[in-house]
């Protein structure tokens, strides 16, 4: 059995924590901040099975070298083959069968360029860490990516089975949901989840994981291809959207300067 914790760095990044029942210890994904880390492992009494990168982004990796020194340098750190990250001792590509050291799990390796060139996610279980690539109700900046790329990024992890939990790296959901109202006002499911998310966030409270089928259902990201959201675009932008990588590409150009 595969939990999975939260663990909040920086304004507004999740490192998360996954523990298999009958395991002493925990991997972590994405430790931008050592000492969050180490605090956590400390206050629970267990040790650094290993780590995964999704991608090259200091705030994703700035706390490997820490944890190395802090946990030992044979300590298994996964991440993407196409990034030259410092401290990754186990570069990974695209895969449906990783098996991760000291933790008896598999990770199906999935290549989701866009955000950055060499991103991945990994799926574990029915968990998927995502990064920077999908995010609750939105998705990442293309900082080297092209539309085409981020889109068939999005769609390959859309089509994961629809109760696969969503593990994105960055508690940026009220914002990208003030955005989805903007762009899908009649979204009755949306609406309401907004509702939820603000209460969630009232209280402090990760509005993460979250689900494929509920992205699907609220994420515009996910919806480019749709009537309503095309109907938005075309009466934002005063053109006709003609396919599926202009309705992306404008709803991205959108949302930069939302």
């Amino acid at each position: 059995m595969l939990t999975v914790t939260p663990l909040p760095a920086f304004d507004d990044n999740y490192i998360w924590a996954l523990q298999v029942a009958h395991i002493h210890g925990a991997y972590v994904v994405d430790p931008g901040d050592a000492n969050v880390v180490i605090d956590f492992l400390d206050q629970a009494q267990m040790p650094l099975l290993g780590v995964l990168i999704t991608h090259h982004h200091h705030d994703h990796t700035g706390g490997i070298a820490k944890l190395l020194s802090h946990y030992g340098s044979n300590t298994p750190v996964y991440g993407p083959l196409k990034e030259n990250i410092e401290g990754v001792n186990q570069p990974v590509s695209a895969t449906k069968n990783l098996q991760l050291h000291n933790i008896e799990l598999n990770a199906e390796v999935i290549e989701v360029p866009g955000h950055t060139l060499g991103h991945v996610a990994y799926l574990i279980e029915d968990v998927l860490f995502c990064g920077d690539t999908l995010f609750s109700a939105g998705c990442g900046r293309l900082f080297e990516g092209s539309p085409e790329q981020m889109l068939a990024s999005l769609t390959q992890l859309s089509n994961i089975v629809d109760s696969t939990k969503v593990c994105c790296t960055h508690e940026y959901t009220l914002a990208n949901l003030a955005f989805a109202n903007a762009v899908d006002p009649s979204n009755e499911q949306l609406r309401q989840y907004t509702e939820q998310a603000q209460q969630l966030r009232a209280t402090n409270t990760p509005t993460l994981p979250s689900s494929i089928a509920l992205e699907k259902a609220i994420n515009p990201f996910l919806r480019s291809h749709t009537e309503e959201i095309r109907n938005s675009l075309a009466d934002k932008f005063q053109q006709p959207i003609i396919d599926n990588v202009k309705s992306f590409a404008l709803l991205r150009q959108w949302k930069d300067n939302f």
